[in-house]
C-alpha cells in the first residue's frame, strides 16, 4: 500500500484499505447525506475530522488530487484534497483500486438532501443562482469543469441563499483563460446534465408541480450569461462621467467580486467617451473584508449581512475607527450571540448562518412589535421556537432535512 498524502495522519494507516471500499464495515463509517455518483464513496471520521473516501481509477485518482490541490491553492470554492491510497490488494493478493480522500465539507448537502421533499421554486432558483455564479467563477480562473452537474456540487446555506462548491474535479482542466468556445462546451454540458437530474427528480415526485425540467436547464445558462455579462462587458462612458465607473465597480462588489484594475481607452479622436473594462479578479470581496475587520470566515451573503450589521452598530456607537468597531462588535454582539446556542444545538448551523438567521428573526418580530425587541429576546425567541426544530445539518444521514 502506498499513500500520498498533504496532510501528515497515521491514522490513515488504521484503515481497512485491504477491503473493497463497498464492504467496510459499518463502525468504521459515518453516516452522512451524499449524492449519486459512478464510485464508490464513503465518509470516514479521523481524530474529529471527516473525511469522504473514493474508489476510483489511478490515473484519475492522481489527476483529480492534483486539480483540487491547484484549486485550493488559488482560494477556489471545492472539497480539499488529503490523500491518494494506491497499490491496494485485498486478504489474497489481488489488487484493488486506488482510492482519493478529500475533506468533508463541513454543513454542506448535496442537492438531493435538499429534494427530501418536494422542492419549492423558490429554493429551486437559489440553487440555480449559486451554481451559475460557481461556473462563472470557475471560468474567470481558466478551469474548464467537464462534468457540471448537481451531483457534482455541494451546497452550503448562506444567508437565505446558497453558496456552490465543487465536489468532483476528474474532468477537470486549469489553464490560464478560456475561450468563448469552451465556456459554451462547459455550459451546454451543464445544461444537459441538469436537464437529466432534474427529469430523474420528477420522476421521483420531488419537483414542485411549476418546475419544468426544461426551464430549469435553460435557467441555469440564462443566468450564468447575465453573470458574465455584467462582470465582463465593455462600457461606453463619457470623458466626465466618472461616477459611472464608479458606479460599475459598485454594482461588481455588490455581486461579490474584486476590481484589479480598470483599463480605459477613448473612442475616437473626435469622440468625448472613453472604452471601460474592469479586470475581475476573483469572488469574495465581502468575505475578505469581513475576515480582515473580525477574522470570521463566513460566505459571500453571510459576510455581507454580517458586515452590515457591523456598520449599523459602528454607526449607532459613534465609533470612528472601522476596525475599533469591529472588535466591539465581536465581542458584544456576535460572539454573545453564538455562546447562547445550548451545546446541544450547535451542530444545527454553523454560526455565521446562525448569526444571519438571529439578525432577520430580529426584524421580523420588530416588525409585528412596532419597535426593536433587542437582540437578548430575539435570540432567546429564535432558540426556543427555530433552531430547536431544524435538523442537525453537520452531522448524519437518516435525519430529515428540508429545503427551507
Amino acid at each position: 500500500m502506498r499513500i500520498t498524502s498533504a496532510l501528515v495522519d497515521p491514522a490513515l494507516l488504521d484503515l481497512p484499505w485491504s477491503i473493497p471500499l463497498e464492504q467496510w464495515p459499518a463502525d468504521q463509517l459515518v453516516a452522512l447525506p451524499r449524492g449519486i455518483s459512478r464510485h464508490v464513496v464513503r465518509f470516514v471520521r479521523l481524530a474529529g475530522t471527516v473525511y469522504a473516501v473514493k474508489e476510483t481509477g489511478e490515473r484519475i485518482a492522481e489527476r483529480e488530487y492534483d486539480l483540487l490541490r491547484a484549486l485550493e491553492r488559488i482560494d477556489f470554492p471545492a472539497v480539499q484534497a488529503v490523500a491518494i491510497v494506491g497499490d491496494r490488494v485485498d486478504a489474497d493478493g489481488e489488487p484493488l483500486d486506488p482510492v482519493l480522500i478529500t475533506r468533508h465539507l463541513q454543513f454542506s448537502l448535496p442537492y438531493r438532501a435538499l429534494f427530501s421533499h418536494t422542492l419549492r421554486p423558490e429554493t429551486m432558483n437559489r440553487l440555480l443562482d449559486a451554481l451559475a455564479a460557481l461556473l462563472v467563477r470557475m471560468h474567470l480562473t481558466g478551469f474548464f469543469w467537464g462534468d457540471c452537474s448537481l451531483s457534482n456540487t455541494l451546497f452550503r446555506r448562506d444567508a437565505g441563499a446558497f453558496a456552490a462548491y465543487l465536489v468532483d474535479a476528474e474532468t477537470g482542466a486549469l489553464r490560464p483563460s478560456l475561450s468563448n468556445g469552451q465556456r459554451g462546451e462547459d455550459l451546454e454540458i451543464a445544461r444537459v446534465n441538469i436537464f437529466g437530474e432534474a427529469l430523474d427528480l420528477q420522476a421521483a415526485g420531488l419537483l414542485h408541480e411549476a418546475i419544468d425540467p426544461e426551464h430549469v436547464a435553460d435557467e441555469v445558462a440564462q443566468r450564468y450569461e447575465r453573470l458574465w455579462h455584467e462582470i465582463t462587458y465593455e462600457q461606453h462612458v463619457t470623458r466626465d462621467a466618472r461616477h459611472d465607473i464608479e458606479g460599475r465597480i459598485r454594482r461588481l462588489n455588490e455581486l461579490g467580486f474584486d476590481v484589479a484594475e480598470v483599463s480605459m481607452a477613448t473612442v475616437g479622436p473626435d469622440v468625448g467617451a472613453v472604452l471601460v473594462r474592469p479586470k475581475v479578479v476573483d469572488a469574495g470581496y465581502h468575505t475578505r473584508r469581513l475576515m480582515r475587520l473580525t477574522g470570521l470566515d463566513a460566505e459571500e451573503n453571510q459576510a455581507r449581512r454580517l458586515l452590515n450589521d457591523l456598520d449599523t452598530y459602528r454607526a449607532e456607537s459613534d465609533l470612528v475607527d472601522e476596525q475599533q468597531a469591529a472588535h466591539r462588535w465581536l465581542t458584544e454582539v456576535f460572539e454573545p450571540v453564538v455562546r447562547a446556542v445550548p451545546a446541544h444545538l450547535r451542530h444545527k448551523l454553523e454560526p455565521t448562518e446562525l448569526f444571519t438567521q438571529v439578525i432577520e428573526h430580529r426584524w421580523y418580530m420588530s416588525e409585528r412589535a412596532g419597535r426593536d425587541v433587542g437582540l437578548a429576546p430575539t435570540v432567546q425567541s429564535y432558540l426556543e421556537t427555530v433552531l430547536a426544530h431544524r435538523p442537525d445539518e453537520q452531522a448524519v444521514l437518516g435525519q430529515e432535512i428540508t429545503a427551507a
